[in-house]
């Protein structure tokens, strides 16, 4: 029993108002997703299963790219294609018997464009006649301080790539001769290839392999360049950083890439940013962060201390009793980005005395020893929580834990 034939819309995966447009490109990509020369190491049933969708993506195509016979299929469906249907005595027909592609006409879609990878052809497209070669983006990792990227800098950069040559100035030819058609595409930049596949015959397009796609070549060849127009170079140019970038951003130098050979056009420079560490701060946003360390004696006095901003240095008051961890924080001492600038936070770190004398630590012993609970508001406040939370509890209840900590 022969199944019944899917709806040609559904085949491409297109509603039945599509354009043109979408229907062909609906058409490249199923074609390219089910062509054969993918399921070469696949097994047979994969091999046959494949073979059958792309006949029915290309049967499909051929009935929704032609305006006639669409307009017959979205009025009598597949009828409109059987003997003696509404299309005529063979109706559309156009495929051939046995299932087979026959000379079936691809129409305007390139399958040099579609199926280049598979035949080891180009990517050209006929519509768009000879190639003008478009030379390669190259890419620039460039470091910065956080100085830099706090008011901005324009940054000077020396890197290699392929220039236009000095000789022919990009067209490859010998300086006194001039470009001329080439004479085996005769200048349209392809050519044609007819492929035998079990599909049967098919037109393939192919970028020139004599002018490369151009559509012409010089009278003699460039003894600099060897008529490819470009040669190596060292290329300077000053970049100006904008104020707030951060590593991963970058900037697009237009024309700044590989030239194009056989005078094409310039690729494009791509620099990225990488934001050094700095060994001082650490930068969040428009903020910038500094760990400040100060004498104890200091915290508990008070005094005035020295701390580095990205302007230079500055100074800040450190009330008396200060504690570890108290923020401070610098307006308009962070990171300039669209006209705003952020903040400075400081943190203070107040750094206890190590490697202490036995005099020193006898005149330390005195002092606590003259301190009193408005001394250590902080402490004293803990403790009495701490009381409170433990009379919830019968004193048992802790004795467990004494002595499973006695065991450790």
């Amino acid at each position: 029993m022969e199944m019944a034939k899917r709806d040609y819309y559904e085949v491409l995966g297109v509603p039945k108002n599509a354009s043109e447009s979408d229907i062909k490109k609906a058409y490249r990509k199923a074609a390219m997703k089910y062509h054969p020369d993918k399921f070469a190491n696949s097994s047979e049933a994969e091999k046959k299963d494949a073979e059958e969708k792309f006949k029915e993506i290309n049967e499909a195509y051929e009935i929704l790219s032609d305006p006639q016979k669409k307009a017959a299929y979205d009025q009598y469906g597949h009828a409109a294609f059987e003997p003696g249907g509404p299309g005529g005595a063979g109706g559309f027909g156009g495929f051939g018997q046995g299932g087979g592609f026959g000379g079936f006409d691809f129409g305007d879609v390139d399958l040099g464009d579609i199926f280049g990878d598979f035949f080891g052809g180009g990517r050209s497209r006929r519509s768009q006649g000879p190639k003008v070669h478009q030379g390669s983006d190259l890419r620039y990792n460039l470091e910065l301080t956080l100085e830099e990227v706090a008011f901005g800098v324009e940054k000077e950069i020396k890197y290699k790539r392929n220039g236009k040559c000095h000789t022919c100035h990009g067209s490859g030819a010998e300086p006194g001769h001039s470009m001329k058609t080439c004479d085996k595409c005769n200048g349209s930049g392809h050519i044609r290839i007819q492929q035998r596949s079990i599909f049967g015959i098919q037109t393939v397009m192919h970028e020139c392999d004599q002018c490369h796609g151009t559509g012409k070549i010089p009278e003699k060849a460039c003894s600099t360049c060897r008529g490819t127009g470009v040669e190596k170079e060292v290329v300077t140019r000053k970049i100006k950083i904008p104020a707030g970038v951060e590593t991963g951003q970058g900037l697009i130098v237009r024309d700044g890439g590989d030239a194009g050979k056989n005078d094409g056009v310039y690729g494009d420079l791509r620099v990225f940013f990488i934001v050094k560490e700095h060994e001082i701060f650490k930068r969040n946003g428009n903020d910038i962060y500094c760990e400040v360390p100060i004498g104890m004696t200091t915290a508990i006095l008070g005094g005035e201390v020295e701390v580095p901003t990205i302007d230079g240095k500055s100074k800040i008051k450190i009330p008396e009793g200060t504690q570890n961890g108290k923020v401070f924080r610098l307006r308009e001492k962070g990171i300039t980005q669209s006209g705003r600038r952020g903040s400075e936070i400081i943190t203070i770190k107040v750094e206890t005395p190590t490697n202490l004398t036995e005099k020193q630590k006898k005149i330390l012993e005195e002092f606590d020893e003259s301190l009193g609970k408005k001394n250590y508001k902080e402490s004293h406040s803990f403790m009495e929580k701490i009381k409170k939370f433990f009379k919830k509890y019968p004193k048992d209840s802790f004795v467990g834990i004494e002595a499973f900590a006695a065991t450790q």
